[in-house]
C-alpha cells in the first residue's frame, strides 16, 4: 500500500471534521505541513543516495535533506 500524501490526510481530516474548530484546522493543517516536509525529505535523501550510489562526478553537490528543503521551498 502507498503511502499517504500530506494532501491526502489533510483532505481526509476535512472530510472526517466538517465541523471542526478554526484552531482545530490550523493544527491539522500546520500537521499537513510538517508531514508533507517529512516526505519531501525523505525523497530527497533517497533519491540522493541513489544518485551517490549510481555514480560518482567530481563535481556531485551533497546537500543533505534538511538543506534542501529549505534551499528549495522556504525562499
Amino acid at each position: 500500500m502507498a503511502q499517504q500524501t500530506a494532501v491526502e490526510w489533510l483532505w481526509r481530516w476535512i472530510m472526517d471534521n466538517p465541523f471542526g474548530s478554526f484552531d482545530d484546522g490550523v493544527k491539522a493543517y500546520n500537521q499537513a505541513k510538517a508531514m508533507e516536509k517529512h516526505q519531501i525529505m525523505s525523497a530527497y535523501d533517497l533519491g540522493n543516495q541513489n544518485q551517490h550510489d549510481k555514480i560518482c562526478i567530481s563535481n556531485y553537490v551533497n546537500i543533505d535533506e534538511e538543506q534542501y528543503y529549505n534551499e528549495t521551498y522556504n525562499k
